[in-house]
C-alpha cells in the first residue's frame, strides 16, 4: 500500500500508485498522477505538484537547504528523475533519469533532455530545450503543445489506472482522441499568441 503521511494535501489526483511513498508537507493538485515507487519527502520546506502533472515511475522528489519543489501545472516529470528544491514551470518535460538540483529555475514550456544535469541555480528560460552535463539552453522553441499533450495522455492513463484499466493508449478510439487534444491545444495556443 502507498504511504500517504498526515501533512499530505491531495485535491483530486487522477491516480496515485500504490508503491508510491510520501512523506511530511506535500500538495498533489487535481488531477495530477503519482506513479509506481515514486518518493517524495519534504522534511522541512514543501513539495507542489500542480494540476495535470505526472511524476513518472521512480522519480525522487525532495526539498533543498533553502528551497522548496515547485512543480507547475501540466508537466511531466519522467522516469528515474531526481527533483532536489527546485522551482519548475507550467507545461515542463523533464527528460528519463535528469537530475535538478537546489534553486534552479525552469521556465515555462521547457523540454529538459533524458539523463540532463542542472547545476545548483541554473536557469532556464521559457521555451528552451536542454541538454548535457551541465545542462545548456541547445535551442529555443515553443513546446506547449507536445509538453501539453503529453500530460494530457498521462492524466488518461491515470484515470485508466485508477479504474484498473492498464492499455489505455491501445483503445481503438484513443488516436482520435489524440488528434482531437492536438487541435484544441493548437488552438488554445493560436489563441494566447
Amino acid at each position: 500500500m502507498a504511504f500517504i503521511g498526515p501533512d499530505v494535501t491531495l485535491d483530486e489526483p487522477a491516480y496515485i500508485h500504490d508503491t508510491a511513498q510520501l512523506y511530511g508537507k506535500i500538495s498533489i493538485a487535481r488531477h495530477a498522477s503519482v506513479w509506481i515507487n515514486v518518493v517524495a519527502r519534504a522534511e522541512h520546506k514543501e513539495i507542489i505538484i500542480g494540476p495535470y502533472t505526472n511524476i513518472q515511475d521512480f522519480v525522487m522528489l525532495h526539498v533543498g537547504e533553502q528551497t522548496p519543489t515547485i512543480i507547475g501545472s501540466h508537466c511531466s516529470i519522467t522516469h528515474h528523475c531526481t527533483i532536489h528544491g527546485c522551482t519548475i514551470g507550467d507545461n515542463c518535460l523533464i527528460g528519463i533519469n535528469s537530475t535538478i538540483m537546489d534553486a534552479c529555475v525552469i521556465g515555462n514550456n521547457c523540454i529538459i533532455a533524458g539523463h540532463t544535469f542542472l547545476k545548483e541555480g541554473t536557469v532556464i528560460p521559457d521555451n528552451s530545450i536542454v541538454m548535457g552535463t551541465p545542462g545548456k539552453v541547445i535551442r529555443t522553441q515553443n513546446n506547449f503543445v507536445r509538453n501539453r499533450l503529453n500530460a494530457y495522455m498521462y492524466y488518461r492513463n491515470g484515470l485508466a489506472y485508477a479504474n484498473g484499466e492498464y492499455r489505455e493508449w491501445a483503445r481503438a478510439e484513443f488516436p482520435a482522441e489524440v488528434m482531437a487534444e492536438i487541435a484544441r491545444l493548437n488552438a488554445q495556443l493560436a489563441g494566447e499568441e
